[in-house]
């Protein structure tokens, strides 16, 4: 694979690393690293490790991260499916984890698909504050909601926005923001060859110039106090120190604070940059031919608590309600407590809050912040998609069954993972299968996967059609 790798590219990386640069180069004809982190909203990593089919071995900078190796494919078995893992690459899940999510806060992804980060920073929150996950491009935005939904998280706000736009609505608002720029790429070119056809000397520059406009929108959308993580997939310094340093000569407000897990690490390199700043030794970079992962680089930042502080946000106005429901809000709350008190009245989540019920056509969603106004701004999701409402009749959400537990169901159809009829379950056939009547969670070893609708000896399928397996 080396002898594809732009010459510019491999002229660059051989100045600065010197004589690490024959290792450097030689890791690309290594295999690539694959990793899941496991979804501690839905298990636990040493439960999981009970029952994992695959062969795992931990990554040290991730408490629940884990690398596996081929043949293994994890991506194609119903426990990917019931969202008890995500598949991500060990490196990239040292951004998340250095953010340092706290239960209550109110964190934002700022450029947020796939949902890796996203899914993680969720899993620290716990269902508790509320969880901002923007996606400026829309297609990669409804996979983000889709991410988020299987990994169970009830408490995330999915926006299609520009960085600017949520700046105007949430000045210093966030306790915690992740940027994990949009970069070049060079850190991903082992993984993903196409990288290496879409790297150029002038993409560098275009990343560079347009970080430096997603970094200002999000000091301003930090509370005075805050943390703030920069991260890449690049190994090219006017993306990663010269960025930072530029930044910080704009805010003083800021300062680089060190990094969890620093010794699986290599430090930031302040040489690289112009003016020198000596903070950066605090900052990371981790190199494919040091550890076994892909290329990444990482920085943590902490906003004085006397920065200038502004008017938050606004709140969400009342009427909003009243004018989105053709079938009425009040209507869609009753058809969603007549179906919860039926078919989940053990439900844990109280849902008594009026004010979080949000209609959008049929859909019911129940908001995490219901206080404030989302008016004028492109929202995907707003917290947990509870269901459809059709003339009083409440059909569940995909993402509510994967939000639940078992003993939250009145009905449970439960089936093991080789279990062929949880694969015909998942290829959207019904299945032969006494019970009694209503709605069903399907679960796969004890774990939501979906909802079945059993009558007269059968399970009806409701497991979503763009989701089947083929």
């Amino acid at each position: 694979m080396t002898k594809n790798l732009p010459t510019s590219f491999t002229e660059r990386m051989q100045t600065l690393l010197g004589h690490d640069y024959e290792a450097f180069v030689s890791s690309y004809d290594q295999p690539v690293a694959h990793g899941l982190r496991v979804n501690p909203l839905k298990v636990g990593p040493d439960d999981f490790l009970k029952i994992s089919p695959f062969a795992l071995e931990a990554v040290p900078w991730c408490e629940n991260g884990f690398r596996y190796k081929e043949p293994d494919r994890p991506g194609k078995h119903p426990f990917h499916s019931a969202g008890m893992y995500y598949l991500q690459e060990p490196s990239a899940m040292s951004a998340a984890e250095a953010l340092g999510a706290q239960p209550g806060e109110r964190i934002l992804d700022l450029c947020a698909a796939p949902g890796g980060k996203s899914t993680q920073l969720a899993a620290f929150l716990r269902g508790q504050g509320m969880l901002v996950a923007n996606e400026i491009h829309p297609v990669r935005a409804k996979a983000l909601s889709e991410n988020l939904e299987r990994c169970g998280v009830t408490n995330a706000v999915v926006t299609n926005e520009t960085p600017e736009r949520l700046q105007e609505r949430f000045p210093q608002f966030f306790d915690r923001i992740l940027v994990d720029a949009p970069c070049s790429g060079e850190g991903m070119f082992r993984k993903l060859p196409e990288a290496i056809e879409d790297w150029s000397p002038a993409k560098v520059t275009e990343c560079h110039l347009m970080q430096g406009d997603i970094l200002e929108a999000a000091a301003a959308m930090l509370k005075p106090g805050g943390t703030l993580v920069y991260s890449t997939c690049t190994f090219a310094p006017l993306e990663n120190e010269q960025s930072l340093v530029n930044f910080l000569g704009r805010h003083p407000e800021f300062e680089i604070v060190s990094l969890p897990h620093v010794d699986c690490f290599s430090a930031g390199q302040p040489e690289w940059a112009s003016p020198y700043n000596e903070q950066l030794t605090q900052t990371a970079r981790l190199w494919p031919h040091r550890l076994q992962g892909e290329g990444h680089y990482l920085a943590k930042l902490q906003k004085s608590d006397n920065a200038e502080v502004h008017e938050p946000a606004g709140k969400r106005k009342e009427k909003r309600a009243a004018k989105s429901a053709p079938a009425g809000r009040k209507e869609a709350m009753a058809a969603w407590r007549t179906f919860a008190d039926e078919a989940l009245p053990a439900l844990s989540k109280p849902f008594d809050d009026e004010s979080a019920f949000l209609l959008f056509g049929e859909q019911l969603y129940y908001s995490p912040a219901p206080e404030l106004d989302w008016d004028k701004l492109k929202v995907a999701r707003v917290g947990l998609h509870l269901g459809t409402v059709k003339k009083n009749r409440f059909e569940p959400a995909h993402a509510l069954a994967l939000s639940l537990s078992p003993a939250e169901a009145v009905r449970v159809a439960p089936y093991d993972a080789d279990d062929p009829e949880m694969l015909r379950y998942l290829k959207g056939e019904a299945l032969t299968r006494d019970g009694e009547s209503g709605w069903t969670l399907v679960t796969v070893d004890g774990f939501p996967i979906g909802w079945g609708k059993q009558s007269e000896g059968q399970l009806k399928n409701h497991y979503p059609k763009g989701l089947r397996w083929l």
